[in-house]
Protein backbone atom coordinates (compact mmCIF):
# COMPACT_ATOMS: atom_id res chain seq x y z
CA UNK A 1 0.00 0.00 0.00
CA UNK A 2 1.02 3.61 -0.96
CA UNK A 3 1.55 5.85 1.92
CA UNK A 4 -1.01 7.65 0.95
CA UNK A 5 -2.11 8.76 4.77
CA UNK A 6 -2.57 6.37 7.48
CA UNK A 7 -6.04 7.33 8.16
CA UNK A 8 -7.14 7.38 4.28
CA UNK A 9 -4.77 4.04 3.97
CA UNK A 10 -7.00 2.49 7.08
CA UNK A 11 -10.22 3.73 5.62
CA UNK A 12 -9.22 2.18 2.40
CA UNK A 13 -8.52 -1.24 3.63
CA UNK A 14 -11.91 -1.25 5.72
CA UNK A 15 -14.02 -0.48 2.83
CA UNK A 16 -12.42 -2.65 0.57
CA UNK A 17 -13.29 -5.43 2.48
CA UNK A 18 -10.14 -6.52 4.83
CA UNK A 19 -11.99 -5.73 7.51
CA UNK A 20 -15.11 -7.71 7.37
CA UNK A 21 -13.00 -10.74 6.02
CA UNK A 22 -10.70 -10.53 8.75
CA UNK A 23 -13.36 -10.63 11.68
CA UNK A 24 -15.66 -13.31 10.17
CA UNK A 25 -12.03 -15.57 10.29
CA UNK A 26 -12.23 -14.87 14.22
CA UNK A 27 -9.42 -12.80 13.65
CA UNK A 28 -8.77 -9.88 16.52
CA UNK A 29 -7.05 -6.68 15.04
CA UNK A 30 -5.48 -4.45 17.32
CA UNK A 31 -3.48 -1.18 16.71
CA UNK A 32 0.19 -1.07 18.73
CA UNK A 33 2.28 2.86 18.22
CA UNK A 34 5.82 1.55 17.46
CA UNK A 35 8.01 -1.14 16.05
CA UNK A 36 9.51 -4.28 18.39
CA UNK A 37 12.92 -3.82 18.28
CA UNK A 38 13.35 -7.56 19.32
CA UNK A 39 11.34 -11.27 19.25
CA UNK A 40 13.64 -12.61 22.05
CA UNK A 41 11.49 -12.48 25.36
CA UNK A 42 14.87 -12.29 27.37
CA UNK A 43 15.56 -8.74 25.32
CA UNK A 44 12.57 -7.24 25.54
CA UNK A 45 12.44 -3.55 26.97
CA UNK A 46 9.17 -2.15 25.52
CA UNK A 47 5.34 -2.22 26.35
CA UNK A 48 4.85 -3.27 22.45
CA UNK A 49 7.55 -6.02 23.10
CA UNK A 50 5.72 -6.99 26.49
CA UNK A 51 2.16 -7.44 24.58
CA UNK A 52 3.81 -10.00 22.21
CA UNK A 53 5.82 -11.97 24.85
CA UNK A 54 2.75 -12.31 27.01
CA UNK A 55 1.02 -13.84 23.98
CA UNK A 56 3.88 -16.31 22.55
CA UNK A 57 4.98 -17.76 25.89
CA UNK A 58 4.57 -18.60 29.50
CA UNK A 59 6.14 -18.38 32.87
CA UNK A 60 6.60 -20.40 35.27
CA UNK A 61 4.04 -18.14 36.92
CA UNK A 62 2.11 -15.25 36.17
CA UNK A 63 0.17 -12.17 37.69
CA UNK A 64 -3.71 -12.31 37.00
CA UNK A 65 -5.62 -9.18 36.75
CA UNK A 66 -5.81 -9.01 40.19
CA UNK A 67 -1.93 -8.92 40.64
CA UNK A 68 -2.27 -12.45 42.15
CA UNK A 69 0.42 -14.78 41.59
CA UNK A 70 -0.85 -18.04 39.88
CA UNK A 71 0.48 -21.20 38.73
CA UNK A 72 1.77 -20.69 34.74
CA UNK A 73 4.08 -23.67 33.79
CA UNK A 74 4.94 -24.54 36.74
CA UNK A 75 1.52 -26.07 38.66
CA UNK A 76 2.86 -25.69 42.17
CA UNK A 77 6.25 -25.11 43.87
CA UNK A 78 7.57 -25.97 47.43
CA UNK A 79 10.73 -24.20 49.23
CA UNK A 80 13.08 -25.08 52.04
CA UNK A 81 12.35 -23.69 55.80
CA UNK A 82 15.11 -21.29 55.39
CA UNK A 83 13.58 -19.93 51.95
CA UNK A 84 17.22 -20.54 49.72
CA UNK A 85 16.44 -23.86 48.38
CA UNK A 86 12.93 -23.49 45.86
CA UNK A 87 11.58 -26.04 43.58
CA UNK A 88 9.39 -25.53 40.85
CA UNK A 89 7.38 -29.11 39.09
CA UNK A 90 6.32 -28.64 35.73
CA UNK A 91 2.75 -28.99 33.88
CA UNK A 92 3.50 -32.54 31.55
CA UNK A 93 2.32 -32.79 28.66
CA UNK A 94 3.11 -28.62 27.43
CA UNK A 95 3.80 -28.72 23.91
CA UNK A 96 6.09 -25.74 21.97
CA UNK A 97 4.64 -24.63 18.95
CA UNK A 98 7.26 -26.61 17.35
CA UNK A 99 5.87 -29.83 18.76
CA UNK A 100 8.69 -31.01 21.22
CA UNK A 101 7.36 -31.26 25.03
CA UNK A 102 8.28 -29.14 27.77
CA UNK A 103 10.91 -30.33 30.15
CA UNK A 104 12.80 -28.98 32.65
CA UNK A 105 16.36 -28.83 30.81
CA UNK A 106 14.56 -26.00 28.81
CA UNK A 107 13.98 -23.94 32.22
CA UNK A 108 17.09 -24.55 33.08
CA UNK A 109 19.02 -23.62 29.49
CA UNK A 110 16.23 -19.86 30.21
CA UNK A 111 17.22 -18.77 33.10
CA UNK A 112 21.17 -19.63 32.59
CA UNK A 113 20.72 -17.83 28.95
CA UNK A 114 19.22 -15.10 31.15
CA UNK A 115 21.88 -14.73 33.90
CA UNK A 116 24.52 -14.59 30.98
CA UNK A 117 25.50 -11.49 30.60
CA UNK A 118 26.17 -12.05 27.30
CA UNK A 119 22.46 -12.18 26.66
CA UNK A 120 22.12 -8.57 28.20
CA UNK A 121 18.53 -8.89 29.52
CA UNK A 122 16.82 -6.80 32.02
CA UNK A 123 15.38 -9.52 33.68
CA UNK A 124 18.88 -10.67 35.16
CA UNK A 125 18.32 -8.18 38.07
CA UNK A 126 15.24 -10.09 39.09
CA UNK A 127 16.99 -13.13 39.45
CA UNK A 128 20.24 -11.83 41.22
CA UNK A 129 19.49 -13.86 44.47
CA UNK A 130 19.89 -17.03 42.56
CA UNK A 131 23.27 -19.02 42.35
CA UNK A 132 22.36 -22.21 40.55
CA UNK A 133 19.50 -23.74 38.86
CA UNK A 134 19.29 -27.28 37.88
CA UNK A 135 16.90 -29.59 36.51
CA UNK A 136 15.64 -32.16 39.14
CA UNK A 137 14.23 -35.01 37.48
CA UNK A 138 12.58 -34.48 33.94
CA UNK A 139 10.02 -31.91 35.27
CA UNK A 140 11.13 -30.40 37.90
CA UNK A 141 13.76 -27.45 38.08
CA UNK A 142 15.68 -26.39 41.42
CA UNK A 143 16.70 -23.35 42.42
CA UNK A 144 19.29 -22.28 44.73
CA UNK A 145 19.65 -19.04 46.53
CA UNK A 146 22.50 -16.75 47.66
CA UNK A 147 20.01 -15.19 50.54
CA UNK A 148 16.45 -16.06 51.82
CA UNK A 149 14.10 -14.44 49.62
CA UNK A 150 10.40 -14.72 50.43
CA UNK A 151 8.29 -13.73 47.37
CA UNK A 152 10.78 -15.97 45.00
CA UNK A 153 7.77 -17.45 43.08
CA UNK A 154 5.97 -13.69 42.47
CA UNK A 155 9.37 -12.98 40.24
CA UNK A 156 8.66 -15.49 37.18
CA UNK A 157 5.69 -13.18 36.68
CA UNK A 158 8.31 -10.36 35.34
CA UNK A 159 8.17 -9.98 31.33
CA UNK A 160 11.47 -11.07 30.46
CA UNK A 161 11.70 -14.51 32.34
CA UNK A 162 9.84 -16.26 29.90
CA UNK A 163 10.72 -20.40 29.32
CA UNK A 164 11.91 -20.88 25.36
CA UNK A 165 13.30 -24.35 24.10
CA UNK A 166 16.44 -25.11 24.55
CA UNK A 167 16.87 -26.21 20.71
CA UNK A 168 15.50 -23.10 19.33
CA UNK A 169 17.61 -20.36 21.09
CA UNK A 170 19.71 -19.44 17.65
CA UNK A 171 15.98 -19.02 15.89
CA UNK A 172 14.51 -16.67 18.69
CA UNK A 173 15.33 -13.75 16.39
CA UNK A 174 13.43 -14.22 13.84
CA UNK A 175 11.26 -17.71 14.17
CA UNK A 176 10.50 -17.66 17.74
CA UNK A 177 8.83 -20.56 19.57
CA UNK A 178 7.25 -20.51 22.59
CA UNK A 179 4.13 -22.32 24.68
CA UNK A 180 1.65 -19.71 25.07
CA UNK A 181 -2.01 -19.57 23.22
CA UNK A 182 -1.08 -17.88 20.27
CA UNK A 183 1.87 -19.00 17.97
CA UNK A 184 4.22 -16.45 15.53
CA UNK A 185 3.19 -16.75 12.25
CA UNK A 186 4.85 -13.15 10.60
CA UNK A 187 6.41 -9.80 11.60
CA UNK A 188 6.92 -7.13 8.93
CA UNK A 189 8.53 -4.17 11.10
CA UNK A 190 6.58 -0.62 10.62
CA UNK A 191 3.59 -2.87 8.99
CA UNK A 192 2.08 -5.82 11.31
CA UNK A 193 2.75 -9.03 13.57
CA UNK A 194 0.21 -11.92 12.90
CA UNK A 195 -0.27 -14.48 15.39
CA UNK A 196 -2.04 -17.46 14.67
CA UNK A 197 -4.06 -19.90 17.78
CA UNK A 198 -2.12 -22.43 19.07
CA UNK A 199 -4.33 -25.65 19.09
CA UNK A 200 -2.32 -27.96 21.73
CA UNK A 201 -2.38 -24.91 24.80
CA UNK A 202 -2.89 -26.43 27.77
CA UNK A 203 -5.26 -24.92 29.15
CA UNK A 204 -8.91 -26.77 27.91
CA UNK A 205 -11.13 -24.20 25.91
CA UNK A 206 -8.96 -21.20 25.20
CA UNK A 207 -7.69 -19.67 23.26
CA UNK A 208 -11.11 -18.68 21.35
CA UNK A 209 -9.71 -16.57 18.62
CA UNK A 210 -8.33 -18.13 15.36
CA UNK A 211 -5.10 -15.29 15.62
CA UNK A 212 -4.11 -12.05 15.96
CA UNK A 213 -3.35 -9.00 14.13
CA UNK A 214 -0.83 -6.13 15.87
CA UNK A 215 -0.82 -3.40 13.09
CA UNK A 216 1.98 -1.03 13.62
CA UNK A 217 0.05 2.66 13.68
CA UNK A 218 2.38 5.42 14.69
CA UNK A 219 0.27 8.53 14.68
CA UNK A 220 -2.11 8.46 17.38
CA UNK A 221 -5.18 10.01 14.71
CA UNK A 222 -4.61 6.94 12.48
CA UNK A 223 -4.89 4.13 15.44
CA UNK A 224 -8.32 6.18 16.56
CA UNK A 225 -9.50 6.72 13.32
CA UNK A 226 -9.00 2.42 12.48
CA UNK A 227 -10.90 2.19 15.40
CA UNK A 228 -13.81 4.54 14.49
CA UNK A 229 -13.60 3.18 10.97
CA UNK A 230 -13.67 -1.04 12.09
CA UNK A 231 -9.96 -1.40 10.40
CA UNK A 232 -9.38 -2.76 14.03
CA UNK A 233 -11.06 -4.27 16.79
CA UNK A 234 -9.03 -2.42 19.53
CA UNK A 235 -6.82 0.02 20.44
CA UNK A 236 -4.28 -0.90 22.87
CA UNK A 237 -3.24 2.12 25.36
CA UNK A 238 -6.31 4.58 24.28
CA UNK A 239 -4.68 7.95 23.95
CA UNK A 240 -5.82 9.42 26.81
CA UNK A 241 -6.96 12.81 24.67
CA UNK A 242 -9.25 10.48 23.10
CA UNK A 243 -11.44 8.65 25.71
CA UNK A 244 -13.90 11.34 25.41
CA UNK A 245 -14.38 10.48 21.67
CA UNK A 246 -14.36 6.86 21.77
CA UNK A 247 -17.19 7.13 24.54
CA UNK A 248 -19.26 8.97 22.52
CA UNK A 249 -19.23 7.01 19.59
CA UNK A 250 -21.83 4.22 20.32
CA UNK A 251 -19.77 1.67 18.29
CA UNK A 252 -17.38 1.72 20.79
CA UNK A 253 -16.15 1.46 24.64
CA UNK A 254 -13.37 2.33 26.64
CA UNK A 255 -12.23 -0.38 29.24
CA UNK A 256 -9.56 1.08 32.15
CA UNK A 257 -7.56 0.05 35.16
CA UNK A 258 -5.60 1.99 37.84
CA UNK A 259 -1.87 0.42 37.26
CA UNK A 260 2.18 1.00 39.13
CA UNK A 261 2.87 2.20 35.78
CA UNK A 262 5.07 5.53 35.83
CA UNK A 263 5.75 8.14 33.88
CA UNK A 264 9.28 10.37 35.03
CA UNK A 265 11.76 13.06 34.03
CA UNK A 266 14.71 11.02 33.62
CA UNK A 267 18.13 12.87 34.99
CA UNK A 268 21.41 11.12 34.92
CA UNK A 269 23.06 12.05 37.95
CA UNK A 270 26.49 11.22 36.34
CA UNK A 271 26.65 14.41 34.23
CA UNK A 272 26.22 17.90 34.76
CA UNK A 273 24.04 19.61 36.07
CA UNK A 274 21.98 16.65 37.62
CA UNK A 275 25.13 15.24 39.06
CA UNK A 276 24.68 18.03 41.68
CA UNK A 277 22.04 16.92 44.40
CA UNK A 278 21.04 20.41 44.29
CA UNK A 279 20.18 21.47 41.08
CA UNK A 280 17.94 17.89 41.35
CA UNK A 281 16.11 19.32 44.44
CA UNK A 282 15.76 22.72 42.55
CA UNK A 283 13.69 21.01 39.49
CA UNK A 284 11.66 19.14 41.75
CA UNK A 285 10.99 22.50 43.80
CA UNK A 286 9.31 23.78 40.48
CA UNK A 287 7.12 21.25 39.90
CA UNK A 288 3.82 20.51 40.63
CA UNK A 289 2.47 17.04 40.46
CA UNK A 290 -0.94 17.26 40.94
CA UNK A 291 -1.19 19.80 37.86
CA UNK A 292 1.46 17.30 35.98
CA UNK A 293 -1.62 14.49 36.43
CA UNK A 294 -4.60 16.82 35.09
CA UNK A 295 -2.08 18.20 32.11
CA UNK A 296 -0.62 14.90 30.69
CA UNK A 297 -3.26 11.96 32.18
CA UNK A 298 -6.28 14.25 32.05
CA UNK A 299 -6.67 13.22 35.36
CA UNK A 300 -6.71 9.10 34.62
CA UNK A 301 -3.64 9.08 37.49
CA UNK A 302 -2.16 9.95 40.45
CA UNK A 303 0.61 11.89 41.84
CA UNK A 304 3.44 9.54 43.71
CA UNK A 305 7.53 9.76 44.48
CA UNK A 306 8.47 6.54 43.60
CA UNK A 307 7.48 3.41 41.44
CA UNK A 308 5.40 2.51 44.94
CA UNK A 309 1.80 3.89 43.64
CA UNK A 310 -0.09 5.41 46.65
CA UNK A 311 -3.01 2.41 45.82
CA UNK A 312 0.13 0.31 47.43
CA UNK A 313 -0.15 -0.81 50.97
CA UNK A 314 3.81 0.05 51.40
CA UNK A 315 3.10 4.01 49.88
CA UNK A 316 4.65 6.31 52.51
CA UNK A 317 1.69 8.45 53.08
CA UNK A 318 3.70 10.44 55.18
CA UNK A 319 6.18 11.59 53.04
CA UNK A 320 4.35 14.48 51.42
CA UNK A 321 4.10 14.84 47.54
CA UNK A 322 5.97 17.92 47.34
CA UNK A 323 4.54 21.41 46.02
CA UNK A 324 6.47 24.40 44.46
CA UNK A 325 8.64 26.37 46.22
CA UNK A 326 10.30 28.76 43.66
CA UNK A 327 11.86 31.02 45.21
CA UNK A 328 13.71 28.07 47.53
CA UNK A 329 14.54 26.30 43.91
CA UNK A 330 16.05 29.39 42.74
CA UNK A 331 18.31 29.77 46.32
CA UNK A 332 19.24 25.87 45.77
CA UNK A 333 20.47 26.79 42.10
CA UNK A 334 22.60 30.26 43.16
CA UNK A 335 24.29 27.41 45.81
CA UNK A 336 25.09 25.27 43.13
CA UNK A 337 27.00 27.94 40.91
CA UNK A 338 23.73 28.73 38.58
CA UNK A 339 22.71 31.80 39.66
CA UNK A 340 21.00 32.88 36.68
CA UNK A 341 19.57 29.25 36.15
CA UNK A 342 20.65 27.22 32.97
CA UNK A 343 19.66 26.17 29.64
CA UNK A 344 19.20 22.12 28.97
CA UNK A 345 17.17 19.98 26.74
CA UNK A 346 15.09 17.76 26.92
CA UNK A 347 14.00 14.68 25.01
CA UNK A 348 11.02 13.33 24.39
CA UNK A 349 9.43 10.22 22.70
CA UNK A 350 7.32 11.56 19.76
CA UNK A 351 4.86 9.03 19.70
CA UNK A 352 4.29 8.76 23.20
CA UNK A 353 1.38 11.74 23.85
CA UNK A 354 1.34 11.77 27.55
CA UNK A 355 5.02 11.57 28.03
CA UNK A 356 5.13 14.67 25.61
CA UNK A 357 2.69 16.81 27.50
CA UNK A 358 4.39 15.86 30.71
CA UNK A 359 7.63 17.36 28.98
CA UNK A 360 5.76 20.53 27.92
CA UNK A 361 4.30 20.93 31.21
CA UNK A 362 7.58 20.52 33.30
CA UNK A 363 9.39 22.89 30.77
CA UNK A 364 6.58 25.74 31.46
CA UNK A 365 6.96 25.06 35.53
CA UNK A 366 10.75 24.91 35.51
CA UNK A 367 11.04 28.10 33.44
CA UNK A 368 10.00 30.62 36.58
CA UNK A 369 13.21 29.59 38.79
CA UNK A 370 15.23 29.82 35.44
CA UNK A 371 15.66 26.70 34.08
CA UNK A 372 14.87 26.69 30.64
CA UNK A 373 14.28 23.87 28.65
CA UNK A 374 14.73 23.07 25.55
CA UNK A 375 12.21 20.34 24.63
CA UNK A 376 13.23 18.01 21.77
CA UNK A 377 10.95 15.28 20.40
CA UNK A 378 12.99 12.25 19.14
CA UNK A 379 11.33 8.91 17.64
CA UNK A 380 10.68 5.99 20.43
CA UNK A 381 12.16 3.45 18.46
CA UNK A 382 15.51 5.20 18.49
CA UNK A 383 15.52 6.10 22.37
CA UNK A 384 17.29 2.84 23.37
CA UNK A 385 20.23 3.42 21.25
CA UNK A 386 20.54 6.94 21.14
CA UNK A 387 18.54 8.52 24.65
CA UNK A 388 18.39 6.16 27.55
CA UNK A 389 20.97 6.16 29.59
CA UNK A 390 22.93 8.78 27.53
CA UNK A 391 21.19 12.19 27.91
CA UNK A 392 21.36 14.81 30.45
CA UNK A 393 17.34 15.09 30.98
CA UNK A 394 14.55 12.80 29.04
CA UNK A 395 10.91 12.04 29.66
CA UNK A 396 10.52 8.34 29.74
CA UNK A 397 7.92 5.62 31.49
CA UNK A 398 8.14 1.73 32.81
CA UNK A 399 5.49 -0.34 33.00
CA UNK A 400 3.82 -2.21 36.67
CA UNK A 401 6.03 -5.25 37.86
CA UNK A 402 5.06 -8.40 38.82
CA UNK A 403 6.25 -7.15 43.03
CA UNK A 404 7.23 -4.40 44.89
CA UNK A 405 10.84 -5.97 44.87
CA UNK A 406 11.11 -5.93 41.26
CA UNK A 407 9.41 -2.49 40.78
CA UNK A 408 12.42 -0.68 42.80
CA UNK A 409 15.56 -2.71 43.18
CA UNK A 410 16.81 -2.81 39.50
CA UNK A 411 15.91 1.39 39.60
CA UNK A 412 17.43 2.37 42.76
CA UNK A 413 20.00 -0.26 43.66
CA UNK A 414 23.55 1.04 42.71
CA UNK A 415 24.11 -2.87 40.65
CA UNK A 416 20.26 -2.03 39.04
CA UNK A 417 20.17 -2.66 35.79
CA UNK A 418 17.60 -0.04 35.38
CA UNK A 419 19.60 1.98 37.43
CA UNK A 420 22.66 2.27 35.20
CA UNK A 421 20.48 2.42 31.99
CA UNK A 422 18.27 5.47 33.11
CA UNK A 423 20.05 7.64 35.62
CA UNK A 424 22.98 6.35 37.43
CA UNK A 425 21.92 6.81 41.01
CA UNK A 426 24.49 5.77 43.90
CA UNK A 427 23.08 5.95 47.53
CA UNK A 428 24.92 3.42 50.24
CA UNK A 429 21.69 3.94 52.20
CA UNK A 430 18.94 3.17 49.55
CA UNK A 431 21.71 0.08 48.64
CA UNK A 432 21.73 -1.11 52.60
CA UNK A 433 17.47 -0.70 52.65
CA UNK A 434 17.01 -2.70 49.30
CA UNK A 435 19.72 -5.11 50.43
CA UNK A 436 17.94 -5.76 53.66
CA UNK A 437 14.57 -5.97 52.33
CA UNK A 438 15.23 -9.00 50.31
CA UNK A 439 16.16 -10.72 52.87
CA UNK A 440 13.68 -9.91 55.72
CA UNK A 441 10.64 -11.84 55.97
CA UNK A 442 8.26 -10.10 58.82
CA UNK A 443 5.89 -8.11 57.01
CA UNK A 444 6.38 -4.62 59.63
CA UNK A 445 9.81 -5.02 58.86
CA UNK A 446 9.32 -4.54 54.96
CA UNK A 447 6.61 -1.63 55.43
CA UNK A 448 9.49 -0.32 57.48
CA UNK A 449 12.32 -0.60 54.87
CA UNK A 450 10.49 0.63 52.05
CA UNK A 451 9.05 3.78 53.97
CA UNK A 452 12.48 4.62 54.60
CA UNK A 453 13.64 4.36 51.11
CA UNK A 454 10.90 6.56 49.67
CA UNK A 455 11.90 9.33 52.22
CA UNK A 456 15.67 9.12 50.80
CA UNK A 457 14.26 9.10 47.65
CA UNK A 458 12.34 11.62 47.85
CA UNK A 459 14.99 14.01 49.38
CA UNK A 460 17.49 12.83 47.16
CA UNK A 461 15.92 13.45 43.78
CA UNK A 462 17.54 10.91 42.10
CA UNK A 463 14.83 11.27 38.87
CA UNK A 464 11.20 12.86 39.28
CA UNK A 465 8.70 9.99 39.40
CA UNK A 466 5.49 12.41 38.38
CA UNK A 467 2.80 10.05 38.71
CA UNK A 468 1.36 6.34 38.10
CA UNK A 469 -1.18 6.16 35.27
CA UNK A 470 -4.32 4.54 34.26
CA UNK A 471 -4.17 1.37 31.50
CA UNK A 472 -6.90 2.25 29.27
CA UNK A 473 -8.02 0.65 25.85
CA UNK A 474 -10.48 1.20 23.16
CA UNK A 475 -12.04 -1.25 21.39
CA UNK A 476 -15.69 -2.10 19.37
CA UNK A 477 -18.69 -3.37 20.76
CA UNK A 478 -18.08 -6.60 19.18
CA UNK A 479 -15.33 -7.38 21.39
CA UNK A 480 -16.52 -9.67 23.70
CA UNK A 481 -14.50 -11.08 27.25
CA UNK A 482 -11.73 -7.94 27.05
CA UNK A 483 -10.31 -6.92 30.59
CA UNK A 484 -7.93 -4.16 30.72
CA UNK A 485 -5.08 -5.78 33.11
CA UNK A 486 -2.47 -3.51 35.29
CA UNK A 487 0.50 -5.09 33.76
CA UNK A 488 -0.95 -3.44 30.48
CA UNK A 489 -0.28 -6.56 28.58
CA UNK A 490 -3.16 -7.77 26.09
CA UNK A 491 -4.96 -10.84 27.78
CA UNK A 492 -6.69 -12.20 24.87
CA UNK A 493 -7.63 -15.92 25.87
CA UNK A 494 -10.69 -15.40 27.08
CA UNK A 495 -11.45 -12.84 24.00
CA UNK A 496 -13.91 -13.41 21.08
CA UNK A 497 -15.46 -11.45 18.17
CA UNK A 498 -19.38 -11.28 17.60
CA UNK A 499 -20.07 -12.35 14.77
Amino acid sequence: MKRIGWIAGLALLATAGWATTAAAQGTLRTAIGSNLNTLDPARSTIGEEYIYDHLVFNGLTRIDAELLVKPDLAERWENSADLKVWTFHLRHGVKFHHGRELDAEDAVATFKRILDPVTASRGASALDMVSNVEAVGTHSVRFTLKYPYAGFQDIFGERQLKIVPRDRLDALATQPVGTGPFMFKSYTPSDRMELVKNPNYFEPGVPKLDGIVLRIIPETAARLAALQSGAIDLLWNLPLESIETVKRNPALKVDSVATATWDGIILNNARPPFNDLRVRQALALTIDKDQLVQLALFGNGAPTHSPIPPSHGYFAKDVPIGKPDVEKAKKLLAEAGYPNGFEVPLQVPQEREARVRLGVAVRDMAQKAGIRINVERVPFASYTENVAGKAQMYVDGYFARPTIDTAVYPFYHSSGSWNTRLWNYKNDLIDKLLDQSRVTQDEAARRKLFTDFQKIASDTVPSIIAYSANHVNGLRNEVKGFHSTPMMWLELKEVSIAK
